[in-house]
């Protein structure tokens, strides 16, 4: 075994370690790019290119969201008496 046979499995192995990495990175970012773009499709009742969630999904309708002066249940953290102690400082 001569010098070049060494730098040649020196090589070969430094080039086998670097390509295994690299292949999984863009083997991830492929999956990540291809997901993203299958989320970008409109329901037909939303403007918007991204879908938020399941029943978007399923309903073609967009989400309706409560008003920030909505009731939200006898678990008010709008109404926290912290929060309204705060605002009486102020």
């Amino acid at each position: 075994m001569n010098a070049t046979d060494v730098q040649q499995i020196v090589l070969g192995a430094l080039e086998g370690l670097a390509s295994s990495p690299l292949f999984v990175l863009a083997l991830v970012i492929g999956f990540c790019v291809v997901v993203g773009f299958t989320k970008l499709k409109k329901t037909s009742g939303g403007t918007a290119m991204v879908v938020k969630s399941l029943d978007e999904r399923i309903s073609h309708q967009p989400m309706v969201y409560l008003t920030p002066t909505a009731p939200r249940g006898p678990a008010d953290q709008l109404k926290a008496p912290e929060l309204l102690e705060a605002a009486r400082r102020t």
